[in-house]
């Protein structure tokens, strides 16, 4: 937004555990957009669904007239060791970002096909590197988004379009809340306290 972009800000809202939703925090980062003179608009879908991914696409085109950039950068955590993990627990990470990623695309694409030109950038994880721990949902849903990333690029690239993967490593009200650090290894929360 700093530099002149118009944004569209999706958040779902829902608290760390996984319940409800609420407009909040999307609405949030666009007062802040708005105050510091920049332009944004707030979506509240769901990136989990095929309908929220078009809806999110479509109210970037309906609030400024197009879409040149897609950010991929919806998540969730369902954090437990493969063992005690849930076929649920398994299929809502899997949903939320693997899918997510797949939802927002399809619709993005059909129209950076049209204008010759766009910009995807997707959000993958060092989870996916073996880098931590009880994670094999997220960790599987975030190296599926690099192969996607690959796909991406090689099917899209030939309209202009360009689609790269990043690997983040961020402190987040979800990845730091109370019941999160529970989860962590000792040592983890040692660097942590140490690099503060």
């Amino acid at each position: 937004a700093s530099e002149g972009a118009k944004i569209v800000v999706n958040d779902l809202g829902g608290g760390t555990d996984g319940s409800g939703a609420g407009t909040s925090p999307a609405d949030q980062v666009v007062a802040e957009i708005k105050k510091m003179g920049g332009e944004a608009a707030a979506n509240y879908d769901s990136v989990s669904t095929t309908q929220g991914g078009e809806n999110i696409v479509k109210s970037a085109v309906d609030a400024f007239g197009k879409l040149d950039i897609l950010v991929n950068n919806a998540g969730i955590l369902r954090d437990k060791m493969l063992f005690n993990m849930t076929a649920e627990e398994w299929d809502l990470v899997l949903k939320v970002h693997l899918y997510g990623h797949f939802n927002t695309i399809r619709p993005a694409s059909a129209l950076f096909r049209q204008q010759k030109s766009g910009r995807i950038i997707n959000t993958s994880s060092i989870a996916g590197l073996g880098m931590t721990f009880g994670q094999a949902n997220y960790g599987a849903a975030k190296e599926g988004i690099v192969g996607l990333t690959r796909k991406a690029a090689q099917d899209l690239g030939r309209y202009g379009v360009t689609c790269n993967c990043i690997r983040p490593n961020a402190g987040t009200r979800l990845t730091l809340s109370e019941e999160m650090k529970k989860t962590w290894p000792k040592e983890a929360i040692a660097a942590i306290e140490n690099f503060r």
